[in-house]
């Protein structure tokens, strides 16, 4: 038996004349209402199954819109010159003119090595965060600066300057310690610290030094020292020179002045004595 739930909560039989026989069926008139129990599911459910209308089909566009758009369609403006008239550019410097980031960054390179008396190359290493962060203090407090510049922005720069020496160092991931003074031993010293971060040559006065160099000017005194050494070997030499030139006319001033000396008290005692002609004489 087939049961559907009707309003009010009730159930209306249909289909009690199959149980009875293919030609038996109810006597007409109204269905008689059951009251549901409690706990009791219907024996049909109607499920809705099937694939949902599609609308959107394609349509052909109506003549009339074909036309206005047609004439509405955008027609570019023909060149002056066609362009198989043109010269032809080089793929480098079509690179160059859009890439105007690249020129920036190369830029900046040249003012790093203009503009600083000492450029340290360095390999350098994954690292911390905070080991970078205290790295750039202790450098800073000794104005030497941290930069970090991509080889392909380097060496471009570097094989038309006179560091292209330099070139053979820039392979690997590197960074560049800038100073405008030079201050080779304070850098050694950050740097002995931090392993990550190893020296592998630098630029000193437009002089390329390599590690053990950078490592022996580290040892020279400062420079105001050096100066005062210097001055004062060079004042020594002439010092001595003129003593020896003043030497023998001091001594000949001296034996002059002690023969004048003499001189005089010869005199003197020869003015105190009587003469001998006068005193047997005269008195007689």
């Amino acid at each position: 038996m087939a049961a559907l739930r009707g309003g009010s909560g009730v159930l209306w039989r249909r289909g009690e004349g199959r149980h009875r026989g293919h030609g038996d069926r109810l006597p007409p008139g109204p269905s008689l209402p059951v009251p549901l129990s409690a706990g009791f599911l219907p024996a049909l459910q109607l499920v809705r199954r099937g694939s949902k209308a599609v609308t959107r089909h394609w349509k052909a566009m109506h003549f009339q819109r074909q036309k206005l758009m047609a004439v509405t369609e955008y027609v570019a403006p023909r060149p002056a010159v066609p362009p198989r008239c043109l010269p032809r550019r080089k793929e480098a410097e079509v690179a160059e003119e859009d890439n105007g980031y690249v020129r920036l960054l190369q830029r900046q390179v040249e003012e790093a090595f203009r503009d600083n008396r000492m450029i340290a190359v360095c390999q350098y290493n994954a690292m911390p965060g905070e080991d970078m962060v205290l790295l750039r203090h202790y450098l800073h407090k000794h104005n030497i600066e941290v930069k970090f510049f991509l080889n392909e922005i380097v060496r471009p720069v570097l094989s038309q300057s006179k560091y292209r020496n330099l070139l053979p160092l820039f392979v690997a991931r590197n960074i560049l310690l800038v100073s405008r003074e030079t201050k080779a031993k304070e850098m050694l010293r950050v740097l002995k610290g931090v392993p990550q971060i190893n020296l592998l040559g630098a630029c000193i006065d437009d002089t390329i030094l390599s590690r053990q160099g950078v490592e022996n000017f580290a040892k020279l005194p400062a420079l105001e020292v050096v100066q005062g050494q210097a001055v004062g070997a060079l004042s020594l030499l002439p010092s001595q020179t003129s003593s020896l030139l003043q030497r023998s006319s001091a001594h000949l001033t001296a034996l002059l002045d002690q023969h004048i000396r003499r001189l005089q008290e010869g005199e003197g005692g020869t003015l105190a004595q009587p003469s001998p002609a006068q005193s047997p004489q005269g008195t007689h």
